[in-house]
């Protein structure tokens, strides 16, 4: 019988010179927190930091001078580097950039465009980018434009996503076989286990946001949190796939949206529906029924508001007592 040995990941963890996502950003645990709008504001980033993780501030719904005041205040409440996560498909992201080059900010998660627009101007500036994709195609465009790492998110997230709808398990193996750069799997990432099954699968880190968006630090509205808990499988879906993918609650706003698929698929009718501030309404003001709720399936296995030290704590054990085994 031929045997599979199984490296455990649990050594990396603890050797720095093995890990190449712990070398990359200086971190303990090769834990990042997703860069989450209207949850991942200076309170939570600094939060991961300190318990070892690597903290993002999330761009995307953040003013220009908004983001200035989230990095100034990171600063002050964490010694360890963070990031600060931008989506490129904002008009703002011009500036964006150029503050955080006058902050000082030594680590960027870019999404939501080219790997090529903005990798070689930081990096010369000697910030470390990571690029997020949601498929292998997309990851060797990252390989071409020479990031410092690669996330690889399946279609399991919560929030903007891949329209391929290829599943972490299946992702993470594939973009492996790619690519020679620091790989961090994302999607449906929120038990210990599961990160243990990723690095076995061929990554070097995790990257986790719902687990996140759930604790006391996230910046998001109470209602929200508590609803986060309160969700069983099934209750998330992606949608909008003709303006920009996005998995959501199912509640009323996502039934509206339903309804004028079930008329048509009017693409005007869906952009009206949407409008403005959609997911800021949902979130961070806490409507749960006419706003847009953005999380992952992992929800489902979150039950309980914790910090952010609790939560890490929790993966590390879990991680920790998953056995390695041979067949």
């Amino acid at each position: 019988m031929a045997f599979i040995d199984f490296t455990s990941a649990k050594k990396l963890m603890e050797m720095n010179s093995t890990n190449r996502v712990l070398e990359l950003f200086k971190i303990k645990y090769p834990i990042i927190q997703g860069g989450m709008i209207w949850h991942s504001g200076w309170q939570l980033a600094a939060a991961v930091c300190n318990s070892g993780g690597l903290g993002l501030l999330g761009a995307g719904s953040m003013y220009p001078d908004i983001l200035r005041e989230n990095i100034k205040k990171c600063k002050m409440a964490t010694d360890k580097s963070f990031g600060v996560n931008v989506p490129m498909l904002y008009p703002n992201v011009e500036e964006i950039i150029n503050i955080i080059l006058e902050e000082g900010v030594k680590i960027v998660f870019t999404s939501a465009g080219n790997p090529k627009t903005y990798t070689e101007t930081l990096q010369k500036e000697g910030l470390k980018v990571a690029h997020v994709v949601s498929s292998t195609k997309f990851a060797i465009k990252c390989e071409e434009a020479g990031v410092d790492a690669i996330v690889a998110e399946g279609f399991e997230a919560g929030g903007h996503n891949g329209r391929d709808e290829t599943t972490t398990l299946c992702l993470i193996p594939n973009v492996r076989k790619h690519t020679t750069k620091p790989l961090i799997a994302a999607g449906g990432i929120a038990l210990g286990s599961q990160m243990k099954a990723a690095m076995v699968l061929g990554a070097d880190g995790v990257q986790i946001g719902s687990r996140f968006a759930a604790t006391i630090e996230a910046s998001a509205h109470a209602n929200w949190k508590q609803k986060i808990t309160e969700l069983n499988e099934g209750d998330t879906q992606l949608t909008l796939k003709e303006l920009a993918p996005v998995r959501m609650v199912k509640n009323q706003f996502f039934q509206e949206l339903e309804g004028i698929y079930q008329n048509g698929k009017n693409i005007d009718a869906l952009k009206e529906k949407l409008g403005r501030a959609r997911a800021k309404r949902g979130m961070y003001e806490g409507d749960l029924a006419e706003g847009e709720l953005e999380i992952g399936q992992a929800s489902a296995l979150i039950n309980e508001i914790l910090p952010v030290e609790k939560v890490i704590e929790k993966l590390i054990r879990e991680f920790n007592e998953v056995k390695d085994f041979s067949l």
